[in-house]
């Protein structure tokens, strides 16, 4: 009996390591792709090609016996490692004739991973920060590009602080929040103007799949260059009103940034043995867990600044710490019924949502189950 589960082993690896020179193979395609890619500034996301592409072997993987939603899992993971490779090769400029770019904050986190982009498109970048900022005047009296990349809570103020810019250079910011900046920057300066909010962290891998905000400012068309140079770094870009970014941002980054606060607080407080915690957790509960756990890992003034942005912040949270009051009476009073019938009409309110967010939540789940370790 071992001799023969030890042959059929032999052959499992016999296959595996067929599949790694076939994957390393693949690797190699991809990499001639980015090629080709930059060769002619074309977009290293497609999500039309990304779509086509799974549901085709979905239906290769049926038809084979073989789990669609394993082929699915396994191509996203060789996918997003070709986003990655593809990345190293470089872009192509689209507007190779600019003149220099200049970065307000540019040895930050942020400003480094756009000093990078820009940088693997060849474009001619400057930096300022704090340790030459005497520099400023000099920088950016002949800029094409000065992009505003500081904290929140000093963006309005370094707007301020600019010199004259050329009259057709673009000033554009990368701050989490859009009206405040977005009429600063008009307000300063007569030329392009574009707000920008990049949804993700400095510690993205690829801009594959990330999505960038974007609020229109002036002469649109002197800056479509640069959204189309985020398309071919592989962003996906939503145009929105300013004040409607804000009022957005309220619940997607204050209102839970905020909670996720209190949660990690009254974790503190109650001093639960967090290696209990995750060798007990179910996947979704783990998940959660690391959310918490990631805000902390970061920078409190970012987040601080992020809640405490505006009076509408904390006028939502209030309301939300009035409703979670509002809960609790449920349970207070044991009214199990009030409580379903709470859940019911929130249930109903969601919609179809609901059941598309259970979908997409069974991938995660399973990966972060697949990743478990105490």
């Amino acid at each position: 009996m071992n001799k023969e589960l030890a042959a059929l082993r032999d052959k499992i690896d016999d296959v595996d390591k067929t599949l790694l020179h076939l994957l390393a193979k693949r690797m190699t395609l991809v990499s001639q792709v980015g090629e080709v890619k930059n060769k002619y500034g074309l977009p290293i996301y497609v999500p039309e090609r990304e779509q086509s592409l799974l549901q085709s072997r979905r239906k290769d993987a049926e038809a084979l016996g073989i789990s669609a939603n394993l082929i699915e899992d396994i191509l996203r993971r060789i996918m997003r490692e070709s986003y990655i490779n593809e990345y190293d090769k470089g872009f192509k400029a689209l507007n190779p004739q600019l003149r220099p770019i200049v970065i307000i904050g540019g040895q930050g986190q942020m400003g480094q991973l756009f000093n990078r982009l820009f940088t693997l498109s060849n474009y001619h970048v400057r930096i300022i920060d704090r340790q030459n900022w005497h520099e400023v005047s000099h920088a950016v009296a002949d800029a094409g590009m000065v992009m505003i990349s500081v904290p929140i809570h000093k963006t309005e103020q370094i707007i301020h602080q600019l010199p004259k810019l050329p009259t057709d250079c673009i000033l554009a910011d990368i701050t989490s929040i859009k009206a405040l900046p977005l009429q600063t920057m008009m307000e300063t300066h007569a030329g392009p103007v574009l707000g920008l909010h990049p949804m993700f962290g400095p510690d993205v891998t690829s801009l594959a799949k990330q999505v960038v905000a974007y609020c229109d400012g002036r002469q649109s068309e002197s800056y479509q260059w640069f959204l189309d140079q985020l398309q071919v770094w592989g962003a996906s870009l939503h145009n929105i009103n300013a004040i409607e970014h804000d009022k957005n941002m309220a619940f997607i980054q204050a209102l839970r940034h905020f909670t996720t606060f209190v949660y990690g607080l009254n974790l503190f407080e109650e001093q639960v043995d967090l290696q209990e915690l995750l060798a007990l957790s179910s996947p979704i509960y783990r998940l959660e867990l690391i959310m918490v756990g990631r805000l902390f890992a970061q920078d409190p003034q970012l987040y601080a600044d992020i809640v405490m942005a505006s009076d509408e912040n904390i006028a939502l949270i209030k309301r939300y710490h009035q409703r979670f009051g509002e809960a609790l009476d449920h349970l207070e009073n044991k009214d199990k019924q009030g409580f379903i019938e709470t859940f019911l009409r929130i249930s109903e309110w969601f919609g179809d949502y609901a059941q598309r967010f259970q979908q997409e939540s069974k991938t995660l789940l399973l990966q972060a189950n697949d990743s478990r370790s105490c």
